[in-house]
Order: C-alpha cells, then structure tokens, then sequence
C-alpha cells in the first residue's frame, strides 16, 4: 500500500500503481468525471499514469491552470494530427499550451489561411469523435531518433538530440499519430471538445531569425460551450477596443514607419497623458514624495557599478562620447542613486522618497512591438525609496495603500504576484531571503493575498507584481515593487543613524502606472476610448443648430473654457443629427445643442454619451455638473 496526500492535509491508502482517475473515483464519481490531471508533488502528471510510492497529489479540473494547460496541450496534438492526415508531407515542430490556448508550429510551403479552418476543425472533430486514447511511451535515446527519422520529422530529431544525457524521452499514441512530448495529456481526445483556430502566423524556429520561418496556427478550446462562446465574445469585444485602433480614430497617437516602437503623441493624446502625469503629482505630493528629473544618457562606469552592463547590456543603447562608452537609461534607479549621493544623509531624513517621471530607452526585437504595450521608449513614472531596514514594512504597506488608491480611481482590480530570487542574480541568499519576507509580512499585514511566482524576481532583488484585471478579465502587469539592497551595497550608500555611525539604507523601487504609454493603452481599451470626464481629451462638444445661434454658441464655448472645462465647438453648415452622431463616435462625454429656442430661453440642451437627451439647464448649473465630476474624477 502506498500513502497518497491531498491538498486538505488527509491521508488515505491505496494498492501501489493507482493512478490519478482511480483516486477521483474513490472521493466521487462526480471528481473523476471532472478530473484532466494532477499534480504530483507540485509536478504535472497523467491522471491515468501509475504512481508508485507515497506523494502528495492534486487532482486538477478545468478551474485549475494545470488542467486547462492539459486539456489544450491536448486540443494541439489533435491539431497537429488533423494536419497531417490532411496534409502528410508537412513536417512537425512544436506544439504547446500557452495562456487562453495553445499552438502547433509546421513546416511546409502551404500558405494556410483562415480559409483552411473549416477542413482543419472538420478533421479535428472526427478525431474527436474517433475518442482515440492518448498512450504514453518512452525510448531511449537512439531508439526515439531512428525512430523520429523514420517518420521524417527533423525538427523532433533535433530536439531529442538537443536533450541532456539521462532525460526520459517520451512520446504519445493517439491512432495512427504520433508526437514527441513529455506530457501531460487527457484520457483520449473524446475529452478535448469545444476547439476553435484563431489565427496564423508566421515564427521563426526556436524563436531565432537565423532560422527557418514556419507557419503557427493558434487556436482555444474549452470544457464548455458556453465558456468558449463567452471567450470569442470577449475577443470581438476587444477587438472593438484595440488601443491601437481607437487611439488612431480619437487622434491620441501614432507610431511611424520612421520611428517602430518610438510612439508620437497627438495633441489629444497629449491632454490625456498630462492627465495622467497631474494626477500622479497630485497623488505623490500627498503620500510624501518628493520629484527629480536625471539625465537620459549616463557613462559606463555607472552602468557596470549598477550591474546593468553585464545583466542587462542587450536591451541598452550605446554610444560613445569623448572616447568614453555612455548608455542611453533603460531604467532611472542609478540616476536616483546619485541623486541620494549628492549630500550627507542622516536617519532623520529617512525614509525619501523621489519620484521620477523618467523618459527610458530599452532595445525590444521588432516582432515584440505592440502599440503602446510593447515600445522602444517611455516614460517610466518610477520613485526610489530609501529606507532603514525598521522602516521597510511601513514603506510597502504605504506604496501599495498608494496603488490601491490610484487604480480604485481607474475601476481596476488586481491581484498580486511575489517574485522570488531568479538563478542570474547578485547578493548572498540569506539577504534575498530577508528582503522577500519583508515583502510577505507586509501585504499580508494589509490583509491582501498573493501568489508566489518563483525565480522571476529583479537580478537585485524580490518583486511585488500588480495584476490589473480590466472591464473584459483581461489581465495587465503594471504596478511593481521591488526590494532592493543591491545596489546601495555597490554604491556604498550611507547614512549617520541615532548612534552616530554609518549605516547603509534599503532601497525600494516602485512604478504604479508601470509606464505612461502602457497605461495609456490599457485605460483606452478599459473604457474603450470614452474616458471618464476628467480624463476625456475634449469634455464638452458645443454645436450651433442656426447660423444665428453661432454668437452665442462660442460665447458659451469661451465660458466653459475659462472655468477650466476643456470645449470644441463644431460650427459646420451641417445636420446637428450628423453633428451629434460624430460627436459620440468622438466618445465625447457632454454635447450642448444652441438654438434660438435655447438661447431666447437662456439654457442649453445636455445630451451626454451615456444618457443621451438630459433636457435642457442653465449654464451655470450644466458647469457645477461638470467641474464636480472633473473635481471627483468621478466614474460614468
């Protein structure tokens, strides 16, 4: 008999070589049903694979990441099988699960197209139908490249001798397909209903330019019908709200051929950002921080002080100056090292903190570019925090009550990620672990929950990673807290404390907004482009109804702009139907319709973007609503 542990912290006995499905069926019939996969002692694993000797074990469903991760590795070999039935000659790559789905690389000179997915889900879904069961098997190494050279895939042959002496190389059987792979996967492919193909791209094998460009095809699958339909729902729902699509139609920015990942901000994109930069003076003012400004270009020296040069020299840009290598900033931290550097600091001058709204460069391959979510520059709305290590967990705490308020002030919700210390770091481990339980016991103190994401911490130092979920659930990592006693280690930073002698601060670096660009992108397609009142690059749209009535309409737009109300006016000989229609595809919050009704009567008639006709008011009283939802940053 071998011992089995769930989650639960229970024990319970079974015959050696149970496997996962047996135990789901020995809590409930309803758990085996449900049941994708495991994981065994924290390692994914085969629901239907024998266990041997005592483990801990979670059965995973779909709600969890492991099974929906099996469930689609799964929907791929059916892809991939479906292809090759389909089309023989078209060599195999790889085929993973990724977030929301999964894809399957293939060489072949066929231009698949959208057009081919109706015959690739027919033959998918007769696979499906076939209910053919997934058989792992294992060969050793010579055997699994003959045999792989047989079946003429080279790119499986290039992966197995790729393997480290002493690797178990396994494959799955579903019929008469085939595939290198170390699993897990489903029962059988009866399991994988519900798969849809997305799209098709172009990827480079392994990732590499110097190598052949294969065709992707992407595709999702879900449990139920139901999720999947609520899934391409949402995706039509975001292709509505691309940023770079309405950032183009609202006049807020565009990125040129001249300048691939350098984003030009227009004038209403402008209104916007300066927005944003206001708010976030306003914010940091009241939590105690104090604002700096460092240069874009720094020397070497710096650079290899900071550990840049070394860990991060790919993604900089270089130049020389005066015979002397400088770097263009992918990050402000050693600026604000300098900063603190400039006078003697003593404990009562602890903690600083320094803002820095700081335009950094970072050098990112051109397929990685996506409007403003992926760019070669931005503004970094960064602050530095320098800190005794008594203040460290009132620091955190005081950071992420500064987050929570900035993005309840957007609607946004997150979660949080503590990123532990990754293999290319510097520091003993001893302090790393110091630093990530200060990180712990200071959110937990807030009463937040977190999730541990190990080994992807900064090379200097445990991270809090913030998660913000959208309108749609859709996730973007923006805000980040990073613990840091790094770099004042190599900066030999120093401060006099209460008894006189020197001691070295601790550092935080934090963003909220993560950049301006990015949260540019993502507030743009959380409100799809009809921005709440305070932030709308144009507030108020005026429009005339006669030519008698343009006196007045400007007059009123003069008005609204002296009381800090940011106003168009749209005088065209036009329809005011057609006025109003391009006003609200402009997702102007207020309209005011002027005619001679209205300016006899001394009024003015209110359509708003989301309530449409409110009636007529007086100006003064339509100005009160306006300045108190600028006033309040009120939300629609």
């Amino acid at each position: 008999m071998i011992n089995i542990t769930l989650p639960d912290g229970s024990v319970r006995q079974y015959d050696d070589g149970v496997n996962a499905h047996a135990i789901a069926e020995s809590i409930s019939a309803r758990l085996r049903k449900a049941t994708l996969a495991a994981e065994l002692d924290g390692e994914l694993y085969d629901a239907e694979l024998p266990i041997h000797g005592d483990h801990s074990i979670k059965l995973l469903t779909f709600a969890d990441e492991g099974g929906r991760w099996t469930y689609r590795h799964t929907g791929s070999h059916i892809l991939a099988q479906a292809v090759k039935r389909l089309w023989p000659e078209v060599k195999l790559a790889i085929g993973p699960a990724i977030d929301n789905g999964f894809y399957y690389d293939f060489d072949t000179e066929i231009p698949f197209s959208p057009e081919d997915f109706p015959k690739i889900e027919a033959e998918m879904a007769k696979i499906v139908a076939e209910n053919l069961p997934l058989e792992r098997f294992e060969l050793p190494r010579e055997e699994a490249i003959s045999f792989m050279e047989e079946k003429g895939e080279p790119y499986k042959v290039e992966l197995i001798r790729d393997l480290p002496d002493g690797e178990v190389i396994s494959f799955y059987r579903q019929g008469e397909f085939v595939d290198l792979c170390a699993g897990p996967h489903l029962e059988s492919t009866g399991k994988c209903k519900n798969i849809k193909l997305m799209s098709v791209a172009g990827a480079y094998w392994r990732g590499s330019e110097k190598n052949k460009m294969l065709k992707r095809i992407y595709a999702t699958a879900f449990e139920k019908k139901s999720e999947l339909d609520d899934y391409l729902h949402m995706l039509e729902e975001a292709k509505k709200r691309d940023h770079r699509k309405l950032g183009k139609e609202l006049g807020l920015f565009t990125i040129m051929d001249e300048g691939p990942g350098f984003p030009f901000f227009l004038p209403k994109g402008m209104v916007l950002r300066n927005n944003l930069i206001d708010y976030w003076r306003e914010v940091h003012r009241r939590f105690g921080y104090v604002e700096i400004s460092t240069p874009i270009m720094l020397n070497r020296a710096l650079w290899e002080r900071s550990g840049h040069w070394d860990h991060y020299k790919d993604n900089m840009y270089t130049t020389v100056i005066d015979e002397t290598d400088f770097a263009v900033k992918p990050m402000n931290c050693p600026g604000g090292i300098l900063v603190y550097q400039t006078e003697m600091r003593s404990y009562r001058d602890l903690p600083l903190r320094m803002g820095e709204l700081g335009l950094v460069h970072r050098h990112e391959l051109s397929g990685a570019l996506h409007g403003l979510f992926r760019v070669r520059c931005f503004t970094q709305d960064d602050a530095h925090i320098f800190m005794t290590w008594e203040q460290i967990k009132d620091e955190i705490m005081g950071v992420a009550r500064l987050f929570d308020e900035v993005y309840s002030t957007f609607g946004l919700k997150y979660t949080i990620e503590l990123s532990t210390m990754p293999e290319d770091h510097i520091g003993d481990v001893e302090t790393w672990e110091r630093a990530t339980n200060a990180l712990k016991e200071a959110i937990t103190e807030l009463g937040k929950e977190f999730v541990i994401n190990e080994g992807d911490g900064a090379f200097y130092g445990p991270k809090l990673d913030f998660h913000l979920s959208d309108c749609l659930g859709r996730t973007w990592q923006c805000g980040t807290i990073q613990l840091d006693m790094q770099l004042p280690e190599r900066f030999d930073l120093e401060y006099t404390g209460a008894d006189g002698a020197k001691h070295r601060p601790v550092m935080i670096h934090r963003v909220v907004f993560g950049s301006i660009e990015r949260f540019i992108g993502v507030i743009t397609e959380h409100f799809a482009g009809a921005f709440p009142t305070w932030l709308a690059p144009v507030q108020v749209k005026l429009m005339d109804m006669t030519d008698r009535t343009r006196e007045a309409t400007e007059a009123i737009a003069a008005k609204l702009e002296a009381a800090g109300i940011r106003t168009e006016t749209d005088l065209r000989n036009e329809k005011i139907g057609f006025k109003i229609r391009e006003a609200q595809l402009h997702k102007v919050p207020y309209m005011l319709i002027i005619g001679d009704k209205e300016v006899e009567n001394g009024v003015v008639a209110v359509r708003s973007r989301k309530g449409g006709d409110l009636g007529t008011m007086t100006l003064d009283a339509f100005m009160a609503r306006v300045l108190d939802e600028i006033r309040n940053r009120t939300m629609d």
